[in-house]
């Protein structure tokens, strides 16, 4: 059963396994219903797509609801975290929680074999055990975003784009005449979609109003509220026209500000100028809630890790605490690291897996 999103990648996908011999049925998951006619997030355009990809393909298509799981284990947790001052990430608990949990539990009570969706990721087995590698094409290698998925869901996970790279996987569709040949690559989470995020987060957070402050303690500003907020923002502080008095560390009294800390307690978002100001800057990071890929805990040693997507692997050291959590120093400084994002550990290509940011030194 493949995971058909109304995407070019996972509708080549779907094509990829018929042409292995396959037997193919399209699952088309619905996973949010709150203003989903709304010009932002529109499932159901997006399922005219995947059937009429299906109808070319020759492949059943099943329309799934995972409305509620998706509340349940995805979006409230996405609102407890920002109510706490940090910066989640949805798409990683939902490949957890709901394409590689309920679709794979709903796909299994159907009696299929294997799922398969359009991540560019790959698996490989290996004595017994289940290797979670990165995508061949590395400007569009999504493991980072797979990192918690468990053994028993790699071992029945197939990744058809995985060895391909994104112009090949236009190529395929153009050449077998997928109606989604050229549509464009969606960005950010569903229930968000292009909307403005603040107005978004408006509906289900209270603003709580306070001092916007610099590197001094100076108030130069007013924040709406520390959850619409992350730091390394750059954009929509509302500051934009203040300079600096004297030279600042990590720019001058024109350089631009940026989200450096929150002071949750004292409702206080300090802010800094500078792309390189010393406090954006972090040589370790304590993260917990550890979930493995590759099965068990790494040993302690040398490894890369992300702390976001579409970041370098950045050489690292790994010291494994107990109960899930563990600690990384980092060779070279990072750059706004975020409690609440993941920090994912690699091995050369294969991502070991990772755990969730809690603290920034």
């Amino acid at each position: 059963m493949v995971g058909l999103s109304g995407g070019v990648d996972s509708a080549v996908s779907a094509h990829l396994l018929k042409q292995q011999g396959y037997e193919v049925i399209g699952i088309f998951m619905k996973n949010w219903e709150d203003d989903d006619d709304s010009d932002y997030c529109s499932s159901n355009v997006d399922f005219v797509d995947a059937a009429a990809v299906a109808d070319v393909i020759g492949i059943e298509i099943e329309h799934v609801n995972f409305a509620a799981e998706y509340k349940d284990r995805v979006f409230a947790e996405f609102l407890r975290e920002y109510q706490a001052g940090r910066t989640p990430n949805p798409d990683v608990l939902c490949n957890a929680e709901i394409k590689f949990k309920a679709f794979l539990d709903h796909a299994m009570r159907l009696g299929a074999e294997k799922i398969a969706t359009g991540h560019y990721a790959r698996v490989r087995e290996r004595e017994g055990r289940f290797e979670l590698l990165k995508g061949l094409d590395d400007t569009k290698d999504q493991s980072y975003f797979l990192h918690r998925l468990t053994q028993a869901q790699l071992s029945k996970t197939l990744f058809p784009v995985g060895e391909l790279r994104k112009t090949e996987v236009r190529r395929i569709a153009e050449e077998i005449g997928l109606p989604n040949a050229k549509k464009k690559d969606s960005t950010g989470i569903c229930f968000i979609g292009e909307r403005p995020f603040r107005e978004f987060l408006n509906r289900y957070i209270s603003k709580a109003p306070g001092p916007v402050k610099d590197e001094r303690g100076r108030v130069i500003g007013q924040h709406q509220g520390l959850s619409f907020y992350t730091l390394g923002q750059r954009q929509g502080l509302g500051i934009g026209g203040i300079k600096a008095r004297g030279a600042q560390r990590g720019g001058g009294e024109h350089a631009p500000w940026f989200v450096a800390r929150k002071d949750v307690p004292a409702n206080t978002l300090w802010v800094v100028q500078g792309h390189d100001h010393p406090w954006l800057q972090s040589l370790a990071l304590d993260a917990d809630d550890a979930s493995w890929a590759a099965g068990q805990a790494p040993v302690a040693g040398h490894y890369a890790a992300k702390t976001r997507y579409r970041q370098a692997d950045a050489p690292c050291t790994l010291a494994a605490g107990a109960n899930g959590q563990f600690h990384l120093d980092f060779s070279d400084a990072q750059w706004a690291v975020t409690p609440g994002q993941s920090a994912v550990l690699y091995d050369g290509e294969v991502c070991l897996g990772g755990g969730v940011i809690s603290a920034r030194a």
